[in-house]
């Protein structure tokens, strides 16, 4: 490394250890659900408590505030960055001081082109999103916002299929057959995952999965796979009611990556449902 390569990297770390202590210094304990006590001397919250709640050691979580040279794992930063409540401009920032590449699925997409945001809007109201092969969210249109739950209500890093088919009470309460969708999720994840078995976005998603539903630990360990396939699906919308579709991807490039997921209703009663449905969408937003 050069003396200019390496004075890049110092300032770099001495920059993060700056905004780490900033944003820890600037939450409140009531903010993450935390206790205040009566002898709270440290603004925000102790560098032991950002440690607990990021699940990692306090020792080491010192040495990064102190600017030490220490790697950090994408995962960590993750974790951090939950922790400390970032917005998507800091947690941006929070990554690229670290010298690393954010592996959440950001708010725009290349793929996601005007063109592609159009094709979603024309739709309507066919319930219509963009998914890449990691089931993360990456555009839709307003119908497919209110059919699960209110994806707008989300956060990007939650907007993401796996995460809420085991982990989201109002978007698992709207699969009428939860228990085999989820299988079947859980199959397909682990079928096109054996082609990226070492990036760090799958890694962290299945780490996260893991950890935060039993539900998918125990699916995981059957080790099925199966590919991709159209499939009629059943949801209870809470504010239509019960609509029967007909799941389509079409994929956006010559291979299984991105790919745009449309429901088309399967009987009558389906398509006016999905179009009332449209109705209080458009509402919200007028």
């Amino acid at each position: 490394m050069t003396t200019m390569t390496q004075g890049a990297t110092d300032i770099r770390r001495h920059e993060l250890a700056a905004f780490l202590r900033h944003r820890r210094e600037h939450i409140t304990p009531e903010q993450v659900g935390l206790p205040r006590g009566r002898r709270r001397r440290t603004p925000g919250l102790r560098r032991e408590e950002i440690a607990h709640l990021s699940a990692v050691g306090v020792t080491w979580y010192t040495w990064l505030e102190q600017a030490r040279d220490i790697q950090v794992s994408v995962q960590v930063l993750d974790a951090l960055a939950r922790t400390l409540l970032l917005d998507p401009s800091e947690r941006a920032h929070l990554f690229q001081l670290a010298g690393a590449v954010d592996p959440t699925p950001a708010t725009t997409c290349r793929t996601v082109t005007p063109a592609v945001r159009q094709v979603l809007e024309q739709l309507e109201p066919l319930p219509a999103c963009v998914q890449n092969s990691r089931y993360d969210i990456l555009a839709y249109n307003r119908t497919y916002g209110l059919l699960l739950c209110d994806l707008d209500a989300l956060p990007p890093e939650d907007r993401n299929c796996m995460v809420l088919s085991f982990t989201h009470e109002p978007w698992r309460a709207s699969i009428v057959h939860l228990e085999e969708t989820q299988r079947l999720m859980a199959a397909r994840f682990r079928a096109t995952m054996a082609g990226h078995l070492a990036e760090p976005a799958w890694k962290m998603l299945l780490k996260r999965l893991r950890t935060e539903s039993p539900e998918f630990r125990e699916i995981w360990e059957r080790h099925e796979v199966v590919a991709h396939r159209t499939k009629r699906k059943e949801f209870h919308n809470r504010y239509v009611g019960r609509i029967t579709v007909e799941h389509t991807d079409m994929w956006l490039g010559p291979e299984a990556g991105p790919r745009l997921v449309t429901y088309a209703p399967a009987d009558e009663e389906s398509k006016e449902r999905l179009e009332r449905l449209q109705e209080m969408a458009l509402s919200r937003v007028g």
